[in-house]
């Protein structure tokens, strides 16, 4: 009895009281694909002012990314978004996939957000680019994609249809997601300043969520005097300027000094 009484004595309740947590301005929840190794990596290096958070959920997809593929992953996004934080405040999803945005329909993702969501703002890859080339003003893009022919097309299209003329694209054509991750910095250099020399492109948009280049982006931009945006760096200002953060970073890029 002697020790337990000793150990009762050792051992105090504390008082404590409670702040508003890491995501104090902004709580951003974020659909990756299972596939994607990249974007979380994008984002942290993104996503680092103070009081904003965002939290994660993956989705399964095939590493083909075929229209087929792509379409196959509508019916798992209420589930996975329903995963995020649950019964705890999320301000935007964002959903991680700019093909599979295209191929499903932007309206159609944000309707399967909603499900699990009705009240969070919505944002998808290609949603925040048309997005971010409209606060840029800009009107002639080259595309720089890792896509098969056909994604392209379609995808130059889709964007066309919106009011955003594509003047050049060039395309790595590379079909495996899992390999489009490990394309280098060298590679992405040269695609980029390929498509920025030529005078009727105004900015660059490279487009997928699994390239590795929102980190190069202020590089790119001193060096060829046009805008780049890509997948990754597009969505995070656009989930930042959806949730009423409006800070200026011009050390991100012209689009984050906006």
């Amino acid at each position: 009895m002697r020790a337990i009484a000793q150990q009762d004595d050792a051992y105090a309740r504390l008082d404590f009281t409670l702040d508003d947590g890491i995501c104090r301005r902004a709580a951003i929840g974020l659909v990756v694909l299972a596939t994607d190794h990249t974007i979380e990596h994008e984002w942290r290096g993104l996503l680092k002012q103070d009081g904003v958070a965002f939290y994660e959920s993956r989705v399964y997809n095939s590493a083909d990314i075929t229209p087929e593929r792509l379409a196959e992953m509508e019916d798992r996004i209420a589930p996975a978004v329903a995963l995020i934080r649950p019964a705890e405040r999320i301000d935007v999803v964002a959903f991680g996939c700019t093909s599979a945005s295209m191929v499903i329909g932007e309206e159609k993702v944000f309707a399967r957000i909603r499900e699990a969501r009705p009240d969070a703002a919505t944002t998808t890859p290609i949603t925040a680019a048309l997005a971010a080339l409209r606060a840029l003003g800009v009107e002639r893009t080259a595309l720089l994609t890792p896509y098969v022919r056909s994604i392209n097309d379609y995808m130059r299209d889709y964007i066309e249809s919106r009011g955003h003329g594509i003047t050049r694209m060039a395309s790595f054509e590379h079909a495996n997601d899992n390999e489009v991750a490990r394309i280098d910095a060298a590679s992405l250099r040269t695609g980029v300043e390929r498509l920025a020399r030529n005078d009727d492109v105004d900015a660059i948009f490279v487009s997928c969520t699994s390239l590795r280049i929102a980190g190069l982006i202020p590089e790119l931009e001193a060096a060829i005097g046009k805008p780049v945006i890509s997948s990754n760096y597009a969505m995070a200002w656009h989930a930042l300027r959806l949730a009423g953060v409006r800070d200026g970073e011009p050390h991100l890029g012209r689009l984050f000094a906006l």
